[in-house]
């Protein structure tokens, strides 16, 4: 479980293909004493379970993980390589503060931005959502977009607006996003809930 708070931003170091679909290396500023090995780091909003851990420099640390078919033919992991910027969030503890909304790690499917503009205090994102996945998407709902918890602006048809803040420029990797960028999305847990009782007809 996590709150889509970023609280580092890590570099993929090395992906190699392995049987079961790719072995990922990824530089972090985490203390790899404090990783378990079968813990859970969402990496772009998809959990995986961390393989192998260690230190690269004085500086930064790395951890490993694996992906399997369904991740890589689910999210946006299949394109991750070497210099790929990746958000992480470690698992949330019990008692820990919920800053964002509670997210899964479960991506449900890949958006694609359709359009960015830069002004002074904020940078404007237009996404285009799976058409299966735009009715778990309503204005000022909560979303996970890339393991980042945002809020929704606008909603038309499959396509949603958010705003970001200079703050979660700075401190993920949207300030690399552009036009035509797939990005990991999961709903709102509570709105896929609320979607799936609406459908239940008692007998």
């Amino acid at each position: 479980m996590f709150t889509g708070i970023i609280t580092d931003v890590g570099e993929v170091l090395e992906q190699k293909a392995i049987p079961a679909g790719q072995r990922i290396r990824i530089a972090t500023h985490f203390d790899p004493e404090t990783i378990a090995l079968g813990a859970s780091i969402a990496c772009n909003g998809v959990c995986h379970t961390v393989v192998a851990t260690g230190t690269l420099d004085a500086e930064r640390n790395y951890f490993e993980v694996e992906s399997g078919k369904e991740t890589l033919d689910l999210t946006n992991a299949s394109g991750w390589k070497a210099g790929t910027a990746i958000n992480l969030e470690r698992s949330l503890k019990m008692g820990d503060e919920l800053g964002g909304h509670l997210v899964l790690g479960h991506v449900d499917g890949v958006a694609e931005v359709v359009e960015r503009a830069d002004h002074p205090d904020s940078v404007f994102f237009k996404l285009r959502a799976p058409g299966q996945l735009a009715r778990f998407i309503p204005q000022k709902g909560s979303v996970s977009l890339d393991g980042t918890s945002l809020t929704v602006n606008d909603v038309d048809g499959d396509d949603f607006t958010i705003f970001l803040i200079p703050h979660t420029l700075t401190h993920t990797a949207w300030k690399e996003k552009q036009v035509g960028d797939k990005i990991n999305l999961e709903v709102d847990m509570m709105a896929r809930y609320v979607a799936r009782l609406n459908e239940y007809t008692p007998s």
